[in-house]
């Protein structure tokens, strides 16, 4: 902090004001040049969606000024309703970027998925250049990050989804540096929409369409940083005052030093890009089971009992292993759910977003696997450990275990980063593959882009 009676909240304002690209180190740039391609990536894959197309005719309908563009699809809206939609199609397919580490602390994120629509929406609205959305991009990612690693608890643990109220300070932070606020404004900013966080972890529970209502943080963030800059005020310490944030959603504030520790210095923002569509701890599940099935050439029409051995923990507390029925929103009770996704995985013998198709979970094939399927406590796991065994007819059974990956210490590689990007572009059938392309090359290039406006049209179809 700049001065000792300086609290936290504004030592953050002023690191948003006066931050300059040059500050940041090239493994910092690359990370978040990554997390573009994964979010664009996540966009146009999660495009058409189920119950996104009933939001598009929404923003539509709404009008307003034609500030900015919804992605794959095209049209203009104002800013803040664009840049939730785009958000929501990222999110849709619980694909996109989602963890990383801050000075040894793990965090789980989602963050990108608003930061980045928001960048961009508020860029092109605003006319701005690639080294400044870009800038914008790192600070609102590290804001979002540094308050999650503060916290006493989690937010899944006390029912919030962080993916939504965490992202609220993330977006923010974007759009109170590209409309230029000063200090006391982007401060003010963070105390208005310190009132319109939300975000229930009972849709994850009850796969209903709003597990992907992320992109209310955007909308919120733009809307607070526009009041702001408007004259309104906000909470004075929107963070660590008797009913800030911390002691309403986090159970209070771990310490409060990580807030600050580095600040200028370090930017944090997540690193962890997704292999596989769902939630991150079915990812072990889905290894050993590609594992199983490729290994031993099982013919899944043979197979007569599988079952699952996870901790206590994800077992007895966990959405991922709640039994699996097929309700209003397939695709919500499939992507977080340990029996259809390692059934799919041995069915299909792959894992990516074919798998999660409406005709796919409700296959007779996968659901009969799911049928044949028991979750069981392990006494000795921990985690997200997962130990898959697979009895066949004929008596013979394989087991694998796998770990959650060690993502820190062996990060996925560029390769893998673009060929899940082609994944989806493939999937999708919307975006040219010379678009895809160039939106590529515009990434790597992006500092030296004079107006983000350049992108936008090889995001559309």
């Amino acid at each position: 902090m700049a001065e000792t009676n300086t609290t936290a909240i504004e030592a953050i304002a002023a690191n948003i004001v006066d931050t300059r690209f040059d500050n940041f180190d090239k493994e910092t740039i690359n990370h978040a040049k990554n997390r573009l391609i994964d979010v664009f990536g996540c966009a146009i894959g999660g495009a058409n969606a189920p119950g996104n197309a009933a939001l598009l005719d929404l923003v539509r309908d709404w009008g307003g000024k034609q500030e900015a563009t919804v992605w794959v699809h095209g049209g203009k809206a104002p800013a803040h309703n664009v840049s939730m939609l785009n958000t929501i199609m990222t999110r849709s397919n619980d694909f996109e970027v989602m963890a990383g580490f801050a000075d040894g602390n793990l965090f789980f994120g989602h963050h990108a998925a608003s930061v980045i629509p928001t960048a961009i929406a508020m860029g092109e609205s605003g006319g701005i250049d690639g080294k400044e959305v870009l800038t914008a991009i790192i600070l609102g990612d590290d804001v979002a990050a540094r308050i999650l690693i503060a916290s006493a608890v989690g937010p899944i643990g006390i029912g919030w989804d962080g993916t939504m109220t965490l992202s609220h300070f993330g977006t923010t932070a974007v759009a109170g540096r590209l409309l230029g606020l000063d200090k006391k404004q982007v401060k003010h900013a963070f105390g208005i929409v310190f009132n319109m966080v939300a975000g229930a972890i009972q849709s994850l529970w009850d796969g209903a369409t709003t597990f992907k209502m992320q992109g209310v943080a955007d909308r919120n963030g733009i809307f607070a940083a526009q009041l702001a800059q408007k004259g309104w005020s906000g909470v004075d310490d929107p963070l660590l005052s008797r009913f800030g944030y911390y002691n309403i959603y986090a159970k209070g504030c771990k310490d409060p030093e990580l807030l600050t520790r580095n600040l200028g210095k370090k930017y944090y923002g997540e690193t962890y890009v997704k292999p596989y569509p769902g939630g991150m701890p079915t990812h072990p599940a889905i290894d050993a089971a590609l594992a199983l099935v490729t290994n031993n050439n099982i013919d899944t029409d043979q197979i007569k009992e599988v079952s699952i051995y996870l901790s206590k923990g994800m077992l007895t507390n966990s959405y991922y292993a709640k039994p699996f029925i097929i309700r209003d929103f397939p695709q919500g009770d499939a992507i977080f759910s340990y029996p259809y996704t390692i059934a799919s995985a041995l069915l299909k013998k792959s894992m990516g977003l074919p798998n999660f198709t409406e005709e796919a979970i409700k296959d007779p094939k996968v659901n009969g696997i799911i049928a044949k399927t028991n979750m069981i406590e392990q006494a000795d796991s921990s985690g997200l450990s997962v130990k898959i065994a697979v009895k066949m007819v004929d008596g013979r059974e394989f087991t694998e275990t796998r770990g959650i990956r060690e993502w820190g210490k062996n990060p996925i590689t560029k390769e893998k980063i673009l060929q899940k990007f082609w994944h989806q572009v493939e999937f999708s059938k919307t975006i040219s593959e010379k678009n895809a392309q160039k939106v590529l090359d515009q990434i790597e290039n992006l500092e030296n882009i004079e107006n983000v406006n350049q992108i936008i049209p090889n995001l559309v179809v």
